[in-house]
């Protein structure tokens, strides 16, 4: 019994008495053209699919719903994922066979006696056909058909771009069809599209979790940068009280040579400080508990302030040291922390 289709047209046989003398039926078999549109329409709805999936788990479970819907052409399939050292696959779904029987065990040892041929596949590099279903597996379901199926193609599935197999497909060839070279093909297309869904799926996946990676680095360095400005902070704060005590004396207890030092020391400490309330800032404006905003500035004031930091160490080298900034007419926009959200 194979499965046919036909489109039957009726014309009338007209006679010359202004009678019918009888009925001319034309048949014309559709069957190619309906096998072709309904596997259309299978290879459409995975391709679809691809672009949905996030997950692999999400993968195979498009996959499954889609080969479901045409158990005319596959009776019954079986996606088997392989694991990482290439020993074993484990069975990630199916459509028209229920998981754990005699034919669908959840695991599968690649070591030649599986009672599917996936290391004879892997060998191979492609798809191999196992036929006397009946006797290994005992009958199993045929779609739409009573007949069982005898035969099923176990094809391999490549990710793009990589030697390596990443599933495995079992199709289990409907009874009443002929395995011929339009119904290879038909297999072999399904198998490169459940190739694009689950590369696309574990291309999201991993996308995500570098995404997750990058954004826990980021928490990382944020709190590093917090804990260090702390941890600078408090030896500055330290420092710049002694110097500031020792320049609140008066004149006379402190020599002028020795008071200029620590005007130096004084003016760059405070500097150092400023640059690390700064980073303290930045990690805090990362963590959005501070907001910046902006203010004029004299651009000249501090360039000079900036500039007699080095002063001494270049005298000390016999140089003369000269800074010519006169005051800007348009002021220089700075930032300034504000302690809330928004300002």
């Amino acid at each position: 019994v194979e499965e046919c289709y036909f489109t039957f047209s009726y014309s009338v046989i007209p006679e010359d008495s202004c009678t019918y003398g009888g009925v001319f039926v034309t048949v014309i078999e559709t069957t190619e053209r309906v096998l072709s549109e309904r596997r259309i329409s299978t290879l459409r709805e995975l391709a679809s699919g691809a672009a949905q999936a996030r997950t692999t788990e999400q993968a195979c479970s498009l996959i499954e719903a889609t080969l479901a819907r045409n158990s005319h052409d596959l009776p019954f399939t079986l996606l088997y994922l392989l694991e990482e050292g290439g020993t074993r696959a484990r069975l990630m779904g199916g459509s028209g066979l229920a998981e754990g029987q005699t034919a669908s065990p959840h695991v599968l040892e690649l070591d030649g006696k599986e009672i599917w041929p996936l290391s004879a596949v892997k060998t191979a590099e492609k798809g191999v056909l196992t036929t006397g279903l009946e006797e290994r597996c005992g009958r199993l379901p045929g779609g739409p058909w009573p007949e069982s199926p005898q035969t099923a193609m176990v094809l391999p599935i490549t990710q793009p771009g990589q030697e390596h197999f990443a599933a495995f497909l079992i199709a289990g060839i409907s009874a009443r069809l002929k395995l011929d070279d339009a119904y290879r093909g038909y297999l072999d297309l399904i198998a490169g599209s459940m190739a694009n869904v689950i590369s696309n799926a574990r291309a999201y996946e991993m996308e995500r979790k570098r995404a997750e990676s990058l954004s826990e680095l980021d928490r990382a360095k944020t709190t590093f940068f917090s804990n260090v400005s702390h941890e600078f902070r408090t030896p500055l704060t330290l420092i710049l009280g002694q110097v500031e005590d020792i320049l609140a004396k008066p004149a006379a207890d402190v020599l002028p040579e020795n008071r200029e030092a620590l005007v130096v020391v004084h003016r760059n400490g405070l500097r150092l400080l400023k640059l690390v309330n700064t980073l303290l800032d930045f990690s805090r404006i990362e963590a959005g508990r501070v907001q910046a905003i902006y203010e004029p500035a004299d651009l000249a004031g501090y360039t000079v302030e900036l500039a007699s930091g080095f002063r001494s160490a270049i005298e000390k080298a016999g140089i003369q040291f000269l800074v010519h900034c006169p005051p800007s007419l348009n002021p220089f926009i700075s930032t300034r922390k504000c302690g809330r959200r928004s300002c």
